[in-house]
């Protein structure tokens, strides 16, 4: 199952969304939508599950955080993570001190259901594919307009019965590498 991941659109429907997200089950947005349009551009496309961003009004009626499985795979999805993405990055990667401040890996992993594989999420607008003590963390980057020196980013998930692979592309040329593609094995 091919899923589309968004995230920090503000209010901004990019075109090439269409393009990069043909053929995909359900669009997954890990909030900061900014307005009811984005989300019915997106509806044409796929089915949207949404989560409710930092600046997101009310209004728009989405949750703080969801919970569903997809497959075989339970996927979490809220937009902000209860660490900074900074943390989370170096506690996957033990070349960059994965092994420091168990405490607070511990106590970020607890925030999260023991049955979840994947955490998607967004905030920072920087693009993020990890994984954590058996879980898939992605962050798609932005999807809205052009803030900061990040990119402009979107995802993909493809979700079988042994794995899940997330993808990263590019909505705009950028001159720094992106993500590379990763993947958890899900099944036997």
């Amino acid at each position: 199952m091919k899923i589309g991941v968004v995230s920090d659109t503000h209010g901004f429907f990019d075109p090439r969304l269409e393009e990069l997200l043909a053929g995909v089950e359900l669009i997954l947005h890990a909030g900061d939508v900014g307005n009811q349009e984005v989300l019915n551009e997106l509806g044409r496309i796929a089915p949207v599950r949404a989560v409710r961003g930092n600046v997101d009004p009310p209004q728009l009626g989405l949750p703080f955080r969801t919970s569903s499985r997809i497959g075989a795979v339970q996927v979490e999805i809220l937009h902000q993570l209860p660490a900074p993405q900074t943390e989370l990055e170096k506690w996957s990667d033990p070349a960059r001190g994965g092994g420091l401040a168990l405490q607070a890996r511990d106590a970020f992993l607890q925030s999260f259901d023991h049955n979840t594989r994947v955490v998607i999420f967004g905030h920072s607008h920087a693009p993020c594919a990890v994984t954590l003590a058996g879980k898939l963390f992605f962050n798609p980057g932005s999807a809205g307009k052009q803030r900061f020196s990040l990119p402009r980013c979107c995802g993909m998930l493809e979700v079988s019965a042994k794995r899940v692979e997330a993808t990263i592309f590019s909505l705009q040329r950028y001159n720094r590498e992106l993500p590379e593609k990763v993947w958890l094995a899900v099944g036997g």
